[in-house]
């Protein structure tokens, strides 16, 4: 969070002082290839709630183990999910709260979820299977399409879940394009320190005419789905807030396992031959979730009273971060967690959409595109392969969500 951070709030103006942080700190979201850097196990053996030195006079916890992330995420009434009490220690200025259930607590994060969570049963989502099994074809079309070498990030994998939190919100097909390009901006730091905030203000004024609009004539979507059942028990902010909350926990997210998984099987011809045959599907995402935890920590939460975690004195106000990724290669969660083994009998669940009463709304859907895509990617293009050599992908370096910008392959 802390890398995210800095890199949205840097620049002039009340954000200013979080665009350097050092190494030291940022060191949690680095990698080495897919794998979290050494030092995460060295210090999760040694250290699973360490102190993390933050500046700004804040007190701060890394959490990398399994146990103690499970107790900190899992905790009703130990800590606080919100972005003003976290935003307040750091000393930035906000006019409103980012909205959402990543930063809510309860009650608002009760009644929101509450409203939200039909939306995302397993029986709501599969009428969305069909048009995610079409947008996988098309994509696959379009990579087969773009020559050699091919963009499996840009042709295939950012497009896939941009296209089906079209279809999931309800946003009509002539913004779709206009969309998918305001929604990725979020993300393009070459772009000048404030386009991130630029791009999210403008995708919430979106988000806030197409909501207008819902009012008017409620569509099939998420948005008019709330609309019609909760009226004006849910306002037009709040709206926009679980909506720009869809966009942002589902876009980049999946778009990263989708490249990355991809990767993981141009590395495992005997994987994907298991994808090709429709053997295993479930347990290999599962396990290539696992393995990849592309989300790397889960959002900071500050302490609302004095506590222990893993046996270490939590005061309130601290500020603590819980590292996935490194929870995630814990021993608790099955044996030789450092490689990809579909087969491996688990330990315990992995923790690759969060845990607790903030575990990510979505991670349905996003299996469904996963258990969707891959299959279809092994077998449309079973000579898939990488036009670069391995050392040359370029990894983002120290990122809230793990990924790369461009994965260049040969689809013959």
């Amino acid at each position: 969070m802390l890398g995210s951070l800095a890199r949205r709030f840097a620049g002039d103006g009340p954000y200013a002082g979080l665009a350097l942080l050092p190494d030291r700190i940022l060191w949690p979201l680095h990698r080495d290839g897919l794998d979290p850097v050494e030092r995460m196990a060295e210090i999760r053996g040694r250290e699973p709630v360490s102190k993390l030195p933050v500046p700004f006079g804040i007190r701060a916890w890394l959490v990398t183990g399994d146990d103690a992330t499970r107790e900190v995420l899992g905790s009703l009434d130990g800590f606080s999910n919100d972005f003003g009490k976290f935003a307040g220690k750091v000393g930035i200025k906000i006019s409103a709260d980012p909205g959402g259930l990543g930063f809510a607590d309860p009650p608002d994060h009760t009644r929101l979820r509450r409203m939200l969570t039909p939306e995302f049963t397993m029986r709501r989502l599969s009428r969305l299977q069909p048009r995610i099994e079409a947008i996988v074809a098309d994509r696959l079309d379009a990579l087969g399409a773009a020559g050699a070498p091919a963009d499996l990030w840009h042709e295939w994998a950012l497009p896939i879940p941009a296209l089906t939190i079209c279809e999931l919100l309800g946003v009509p097909y002539a913004d779709r394009e206009y969309f998918e390009k305001v929604s990725m901006s979020r993300f393009d730091m070459g772009a000048g320190a404030h386009a991130p905030l630029d791009a999210v203000s403008e995708s919430l004024n979106y988000l806030d005419g197409l909501i207008k609009e819902q009012r008017r004539t409620p569509g099939d979507g998420l948005l008019g789905a709330l609309i019609r059942t909760h009226g004006d028990a849910i306002d037009d902010r709040e709206l926009a807030g679980l909506a720009d909350g869809v966009l942002t926990g589902g876009l980049e997210t999946s778009a990263s396992m989708l490249a990355l998984g991809a990767l993981a099987l141009m590395e495992d011809p005997a994987m994907a031959a298991q994808l090709r045959a429709g053997e295993n599907v479930d347990a290999i995402v599962d396990e290539l979730l696992r393995y990849l935890t592309v989300v790397q920590v889960a959002f900071p939460r500050v302490a609302i009273r004095d506590l222990e975690i893993g046996g270490v004195p939590i005061r309130t106000g601290d500020v603590v971060i819980c590292s996935l990724s490194g929870a995630n290669r814990d021993q608790q969660v099955g044996a030789d967690p450092e490689r990809i083994d579909p087969a491996r009998l688990p330990g315990r669940s992995h923790l690759a959409f969060g845990y607790g009463v903030h575990r990510c709304i979505g991670a349905e859907l996003a299996k469904m595109e996963l258990r969707t895509a891959f299959p279809a990617l092994v077998r449309r293009f079973p000579d898939l392969r990488m036009a670069v050599d391995p050392a040359e992908l370029q990894f983002r370096r120290a990122s809230i969500v793990f990924g790369m910008d461009s994965l260049p392959v040969h689809t013959v």
